[in-house]
């Protein structure tokens, strides 16, 4: 049983940066593929980037590439996601997931899901 908790959402200009944190508990990250995506109001949850338990492949959706950036630090059983240029389209609740079946876009690839962090990007 893994228990992953999300930090660093909130409230920011179109064009500026946060960081997204993903902490676990329970069991050590560095087993798990790991995955972000985001589920704004009305609309279905949609992948945004993943990566492998090594840290050696990472997948980005179109609309975030070249400006996420996603990251782990096994040793600190931590998950970053960094985001720039944010565009108020980027205004969502963003998840942090864990799985075993590599780093999918696939929400169901992934067993272990946060509660969730709000940001919101404003024009």
């Amino acid at each position: 049983q893994v228990h992953v908790v999300e930090s660093g959402g909130g409230l920011v200009q179109a064009g500026g940066s946060l960081r997204l944190s993903c902490a676990a508990s329970g069991r050590t990250l560095s087993s798990y593929d790991m995955g972000w995506f985001r589920q704004a109001p009305g609309k279905e949850r949609e992948f945004v980037a993943s990566i492998s338990r090594t840290g050696g492949s990472t997948y980005y959706a179109d609309s975030v590439k070249g400006r996420f950036t996603i990251s782990r630090d096994n040793a600190k059983n931590s998950v970053q996601l960094q985001m720039n240029s944010l565009k108020p389209v980027d205004t969502a609740v963003y998840y942090c997931s864990a799985g075993l079946v590599g780093a999918s876009s696939l929400s169901n690839h992934y067993v272990y899901w946060g509660q969730g962090t709000q940001v919101t990007v404003s024009s």
